[in-house]
């Protein structure tokens, strides 16, 4: 069976984005063409869906998962089969290295890239994935605001090493509670950052990043939300959890630590990673694994929470209840939207 091969990119220095572009101006296509996102709390049956509705449309998935597109990042990410790969082409997953970086701005032209390259051959774009931010990023194009000041950028550093995240953490909550809630404490880079930008600009995060929050006229986006009532949608993700355990997550977390995993703040930080990785610093008695689980647990709930509430304020997306609507024909319902505008 003839695959066609991943949109993979040579890592550029962060900010060096003329070559992906200039290849962007070489696609010829009619303007707005259709692109379906599939986005949803973890554990929702998204991956499940998005397969179903590659085969109805002749698509091809683009993954929309921050953590999904390094090598080694399997189990913890849920990162698809690789024989779902041979059945349906997939892009963006497996693309970096553990030590490499890769943010928002990243993935916004290399998704682009993909999108243009699918429609390219008459095939179906569709992104799938839990990451809010990033789907933001590809209908409202890159976040925006002001380039680091390294003086600014050490002394927020400084504080965090000398009060600790959780203080500056619940600074950014007191200066811009409805950015912050779409991230956590631990993510400190990112904490940091905001923090920076509403030093130099005086504004909120959430007041300049998207500006008017007007899509852009790129594509006709067809846009979908996947969800389970929270009580059924909890008890799939505790079952996750446990399945990722016992597939061997930690032994995967001890092999990527090995390949810098620690160096990478945003990788290291990933639910399911973090609490592997607290559990390796310490005792790992069975006191010790049974915390690591219920953190675990905990914290991919809070993450699910936390994804209702992104979407809750993304208007473009339709929410599909697929405890209601088997995948089959949740899938067969958005093949019809598709097909009927």
């Amino acid at each position: 069976m003839s695959i066609t091969p991943q949109c993979k990119q040579t890592t550029s220095p962060v900010g060096t984005f003329l070559p992906l572009e200039k290849k962007l101006k070489e696609f010829p296509r009619n303007k707005a063409q259709k692109v379906i996102l599939i986005a949803g709390p973890t554990a929702c049956g998204k991956t499940a869906l998005s397969l179903i509705l590659a085969k109805m449309l002749g698509g091809e998935i683009i993954s929309t998962d921050s953590m999904q597109v390094y090598r080694g990042m399997d189990i913890g990410t849920a990162k698809v089969s690789k024989e779902a790969q041979e059945q349906i082409p997939h892009h963006l997953i497996d693309i970096r290295h553990i030590h490499e970086n890769f943010n928002v701005v990243d993935f916004y032209y290399e998704a682009k890239q993909c999108c243009e390259s699918i429609l390219a051959r008459d095939r179906v774009p569709i992104l799938v994935g839990g990451t809010g931010f990033y789907f933001r990023a590809f209908v409202y194009g890159p976040p925006g605001g002001p380039p680091s000041v390294p003086e600014i950028r050490q002394h927020l550093e400084q504080e965090m090493d000398c009060l600790g995240k959780e203080a500056l953490y619940h600074r950014l909550q007191d200066l811009d509670p409805s950015y912050a809630i779409s991230i956590t404490q631990n993510d400190k880079h990112k904490v940091i950052r905001a923090l920076e930008i509403m030093t130099l600009t005086g504004k909120k995060v959430s007041d300049i990043e998207w500006g008017c929050h007007k899509s852009l006229s790129d594509y006709d986006y067809h846009c979908w939300f996947i969800y389970r009532p929270r009580q059924i949608l909890y008890q799939a993700i505790e079952h996750r959890c446990e399945q990722m355990l016992e597939m061997g997550l930690i032994e995967e977390v001890k092999q990527l630590e090995k390949l810098g995993l620690r160096h990478n703040t945003s990788a290291s930080q990933a639910i399911g990673y973090r609490q592997c990785l607290e559990f390796l610093d310490g005792k790992q008695d069975i006191q010790a694994y049974q915390r690591l689980v219920q953190q675990f647990k905990a914290a991919s709930r809070q993450y699910a929470k936390r994804q209702f509430t992104w979407f809750r304020k993304e208007s473009l997306f339709r929410w599909l209840n697929v405890d209601v609507h088997d995948l089959e024909i949740a899938a067969d319902m958005i093949m019809q939207e598709y097909y009927a505008t």
